[in-house]
């Protein structure tokens, strides 16, 4: 069973569905016990860090994910990715939950290309840079649908894909068991729907 992280700041709907279509058993809650229960984690999320770290906390679901994240697989999805950082510098500085070395900045003053929009929003070729099971079933360059302003910066070991926008974007990270997509796998079709089958199946 695949436990859905709800703490009020996630697209839920399409990502439950997603799974289901796979026919994978999801649940969306914000309940310990059944996070604890769980076989797998994802933490969705979308809008701004600080916001989504104060309702994490709030729901007392900080220490709950910490502790999951040492013992089975757990995937953050776009906003989800980047709260697994230390901090972002979203708005001010906000600490993150510190399960993957790096920080969280804005994509608009490192682009190479100033006349590139931001957010990006759109569909990116994913470049795997490093072998892993997350991959079993995506080969290099499928496209993948991102939509953010703010991307990890500093986590090169931690790295596993990358999509150029004048930049190489961060956009698959791992550092034991915790994975982050910074696209939406639920928003990029068959692509997507491949990448959470072999999440599903670490």
């Amino acid at each position: 069973m695949i436990a859905v992280i709800d703490y009020g700041v996630g697209n839920l709907f399409s990502l439950r569905s997603s799974l289901k279509s796979l026919g994978l058993e999801a649940v969306v809650t914000a309940d310990p016990a059944v996070i604890q229960a769980a076989d797998r984690v994802i933490l969705p999320g979308v809008g701004a860090f600080g916001d989504a770290m104060e309702k994490l906390t709030a729901a007392g679901l900080v220490p709950v994910v910490k502790a999951e994240a040492a013992r089975k697989p757990l995937l953050g999805i776009c906003l989800g990715m980047q709260l697994l950082f230390d901090k972002s510098y979203e708005y001010g500085e906000h600490p993150g939950l510190g399960l993957v070395p790096g920080t969280v900045c804005p994509l608009e003053p490192d682009l190479a290309d100033p006349a590139l929009k931001v957010p990006q929003i759109g569909w990116n070729a994913l470049h795997i840079l490093r072998d892993d099971p997350l991959f079993r079933y995506v080969k290099e360059g499928e496209y993948v649908y991102y939509v953010h302003s703010y991307y990890a910066k500093d986590c090169a070991a931690s790295t596993l894909a990358v999509s150029d926008y004048s930049i190489p974007v961060t956009g698959v990270v791992r550092s034991g068991l915790v994975y982050g997509t910074q696209f939406h796998p639920e928003k990029s079709g068959d692509t997507g729907l491949r990448l959470l089958k072999a999440f599903a199946g670490l």
